[in-house]
């Protein structure tokens, strides 16, 4: 009987021929404990896959996929991110990880038994592009570790940290958002930028439904159908507009002042009219999610608040987290929020409706935004961002680390793309285009760029 040393069962999925061919069907029990020193190891340092997805040449295929942020996923998976609650009592097992991600495994090669462990911190001198060790340094000379994803190409252009990315239907174009100011359009096949839109105002958040981009700035809501190319202005927000979202044929702008504006679309008059405002946040609303026919509001003043799409009245007020609640993101029955207390919280409904935590994750550093996804095999896993500059990708509910993502300030823009793709933006204005792996690659540690 195979039983790690917890005297827990194992069950490896038996899914056919792997990749692999010259290794054993059967994942390495050491790399699974975050210990394995073995180089080459013959057994799996992955759970076995399933069938491969169809390959994306180019970054971008199409753009045929509505986004919101921190739900959801392109196409149809057996795991929803923003679909509705089903058994309340259906509780998976969270936080039980039997063994290191990405993290903990020794990184870099050597001679005979001995592996060069790498420091997880990006190496000065190999920023700078004059790092003298090379393979030998003991510093990561990669923005990345893990196998399951790597990196594709970089979209340089914004000035200010990116605040937004967004893929409207039907579009080939990448749109990106930033403090600088401006909108990005980028060619979905060449990646090349394509225009700039000066909008005079920082903007806040960025998020597609259908054909139409909505854009966050101080004290509106920037409206715009990349179909046929009509704009329009919600006026109403007092201050900068830091979340939005879409549910139940309602767009919700999460605002400075504390408010959640609410517009709903008239398709005869091609307009969105102002609907309602929710108020009850003290300070500003910085996270909007809709799951299960209710909104979930995150603010600055550390509150969580349960809204009924239907009526628009608040359910309930959760106070766990201890400082400014970042990002929430629904996946499956669950609600999951993180903090710049270092936290990330997954609540689940009990028998009278209300909310509970049903297991904590903590980080050493703030956490600053979460975005769901699933992998090239299917499998649902979490970006959690960091105010260290890093992304940490776990698996879901196990919370098992897969990898990390580095960069030179944090990234405070992550976005499920088409197809295996999903995108980065950080502080210093670089989007960063990613690609789930169908098989372990190891990515090349090209030269750094020089710093700006």
């Amino acid at each position: 009987m195979d039983v790690d040393e917890h005297g827990n069962k194992r069950v490896f999925q038996r899914l056919g021929a792997s990749y692999d061919s010259g290794k054993q069907q059967k994942v390495c029990y050491h790399w699974r404990a975050g210990r394995c020193n073995k180089f080459p190891c013959p057994y799996l340092h992955r759970e076995l896959p399933g069938p491969p997805p169809q390959q994306h040449h180019q970054f971008l295929s199409n753009g045929s996929s509505s986004k919101r942020p921190n739900q959801g996923v392109p196409d149809d998976r057996d795991r929803s991110f923003s679909g509705a609650r089903r058994n309340p009592n259906l509780n998976p097992t969270w936080g039980r990880v039997y063994g290191g991600g990405a993290g903990n495994r020794a990184q870099g090669g050597g001679t005979g038994n001995r592996v060069f462990r790498k420091i997880e911190k990006l190496c000065n001198y190999w920023l700078q592009g004059n790092c003298s060790f090379g393979d030998k340094c003991k510093y990561l000379h990669s923005w990345s570790v893990g196998d399951c994803f790597s990196s594709l190409t970089q979209l340089e252009g914004h000035q200010k940290v990116v605040s937004g990315i967004a893929l409207p239907s039907g579009s080939d174009k990448l749109y990106t958002g930033s403090k600088d100011e401006t909108v990005r359009i980028w060619d979905c096949q060449s990646g090349q930028c394509t225009g700039v839109v000066n909008l005079g105002g920082e903007v806040g958040c960025m998020i597609s439904e259908g054909p139409w981009l909505f854009v966050g700035i101080p004290n509106v809501v920037k409206a715009w159908n990349t179909q046929n190319n009509s704009e329009l202005s919600l006026n109403g927000p007092v201050g900068q507009v830091y979340a939005l979202v879409v549910g139940n044929d309602l767009l919700f702008a999460g605002v400075q002042d504390g408010a959640i504006l609410i517009w709903k679309f008239n398709a005869v008059s091609n307009c969105f009219e102002p609907a309602a405002s929710l108020p009850g946040h003290t300070l500003s609303v910085v996270t909007l999610v809709v799951g299960a026919n209710r909104l979930y509001s995150g603010s600055i003043d550390h509150s969580i608040r349960v809204w009924n799409l239907e009526n628009l009245q608040c359910l309930q007020t959760l106070t766990e987290h201890t400082e400014v609640v970042m990002s929430l993101l629904c996946w499956d029955q669950f609600l999951l929020s993180c903090s710049l207390d270092g936290t990330v919280k997954v609540w689940v409904a009990k028998e009278g409706g209300n909310l509970e935590v049903t297991y904590t994750h903590k980080e050493e550093q703030g956490v600053l935004n979460l975005c769901g996804m699933h992998d090239s095999e299917a499998k649902p896993v979490v970006l959690c961002s960091c105010n260290d500059n890093t992304v940490r990708v776990y698996d879901l509910p196990s919370f098992s680390e897969r990898g990390k993502i580095f960069a030179r300030a944090e990234i405070r823009a992550i976005q499920a793309g088409p197809g295996a793709l999903f995108f980065t933006g950080d502080g210093t204005g670089l989007v960063r285009v990613w690609n789930w792996s169908t098989t372990p690659t190891t990515e090349a540690a090209a030269p750094a760029p020089a710093p700006a």
